[in-house]
């Protein structure tokens, strides 16, 4: 499936950094539905010798406390976001506003980055993955916790709400191996999560 064409990608990010400010409010609510499926992210991720971590789309942090040992980096796009989640703050955590398609890090700074539902609401994910394969040190690790349009009665509903999907800035039918730049990565491990394996943890290395 085509990407859609970007006509206006500022007007876009500004429209979708405005959504993402309202949309904190209900972000808790949120967090109670996708518990589980972060569950098993830091599982794994916890498995893993002691890191530097770069969450993209850190959302409100609340989840913070679960990456246990690791040294953490934290970026949204969402001025909301991060000002909440930076209540979660530590001499091991920081917070910094700034856009995944575009990151201010140098080559091969970190040993891990999560894409925590993230990739299905970027204007540009070819773009996203080339910069997380830009800042990701050799060998290190990918994780993507996403919804994936599966090959069952759900695609039905997916093909159906992607009608409007727009307007909530998400894609709704969509499939990870649409993405040229995922190629970069090796796929490691899939683990399909919850019932009909909608969700699933893709685990990848540079």
């Amino acid at each position: 499936m085509d990407q859609p064409k970007n006509i206006d990608t500022n007007k876009t990010r500004k429209n979708s950094r405005e959504f993402y400010n309202i949309f904190y409010l209900f972000y808790p609510f949120v967090d109670i539905f996708l518990r589980p499926q972060k569950r098993l992210l830091f599982q794994e991720l916890n498995k893993l010798p002691k890191g530097n971590v770069l969450e993209i789309g850190i959302g409100n942090g609340r989840h913070i406390r679960h990456y246990g040992k690791h040294r953490v980096t934290g970026i949204d796009t969402s001025d909301k976001m991060v000002h909440y989640a930076r209540r979660f703050e530590s001499e091991n955590v920081d917070i910094i506003e700034m856009d995944g398609q575009n990151l201010q890090f140098q080559d091969q700074s970190y040993d891990y980055i999560v894409l925590s539902y993230v990739v299905s609401v970027v204007e540009n994910p070819e773009k996203l993955l080339a910069e997380s394969h830009r800042v990701l040190k050799k060998g290190g690790k990918l994780f993507i916790l996403n919804h994936f349009t599966p090959n069952n009665a759900l695609k039905y509903l997916d093909l159906l709400f992607q009608k409007i999907s727009h307007i909530f800035y998400f894609q709704s039918f969509f499939d990870i191996n649409d993405i040229r730049t995922i190629q970069l990565f090796r796929l490691l491990d899939n683990r399909p999560i919850g019932p009909l394996s909608y969700f699933k943890l893709l685990i990848y290395q540079k």
